[in-house]
């Protein structure tokens, strides 16, 4: 597989197949994707691995704790614009049509959404942490490692779905992998192999044109 073609054939995976993933098959993916581009080699991203039995504890955890916590950010503009906001709605009314959900169905909804807290039913998962002191330019350094990671994992028969929506547990999230304090959530990747037979495994979102978002300049 070519990297356009890891590029095209990547999408996220909300539906995953109980197959196991190795520890060393992860071991070397986090390897290679250690090589994205840093700005001054800081490499600012600290990656803490789930799978096998602790990732039946953390389930299990998560599962336990149902008290709400303060969320580690924002995850969406709190007045998000268009062509953005109009981008975020179509993707979220194409998946829950796909799951059989109506917009009116709040309860369904909310168990839907709840189904991020126990990674899709994936084996295995990442969670990517930066030092709290980090700037912007380290936080784009470690969507670089991110993507390389994602695309690499395609190259190796497995999907993935990235999921900041573990942003709204960071407590839980830190305590169960012992993340010394100074190190910051930012999202967690749910790794495996996708179940074909699921519905929203069908979504592919839509891009924007590139007359929305290049410019050409003469």
């Amino acid at each position: 597989m070519n990297v356009s073609e890891a590029i095209a054939t990547r999408k996220s995976i909300r539906a995953f197949k109980s197959d196991p993933v190795s520890n060393q098959t992860l071991t070397d993916l986090l390897a290679k994707s250690a090589r994205s581009p840093s700005g001054g080699n800081v490499q600012p991203w600290r990656i803490f691995v789930i799978n096998g039995e602790a990732m039946n504890r953390f389930k299990q955890t998560v599962f336990d704790q149902r008290q709400p916590e303060e969320p580690a950010y924002p995850i969406y503009p709190a007045k998000l614009t268009e062509p953005y906001r109009s981008s975020r709605f179509l993707v979220g009314e194409q998946m829950y049509a796909l799951l059989g959900i109506p917009r009116e169905d709040k309860p369904a909804r909310l168990r839907r959404l709840a189904e991020n807290f126990q990674f899709f039913g994936a084996p295995a998962a990442i969670f990517c942490f930066v030092d709290r002191q980090m700037g912007l330019p380290q936080w784009s350094d470690l969507g670089m490692f991110l993507q390389s990671f994602m695309l690499l994992a395609k190259e190796a028969g497995l999907d993935t779905c990235a999921q900041e929506a573990w942003a709204a547990k960071p407590r839980t999230v830190s305590e169960f992998v012992k993340a010394p304090d100074e190190l910051m959530l930012f999202c967690g990747v749910a790794i495996g192999k996708a179940d074909q037979t699921a519905p929203v495994n069908s979504l592919v979102s839509e891009r924007e044109p590139l007359e929305q978002f290049v410019t050409f300049i003469d």
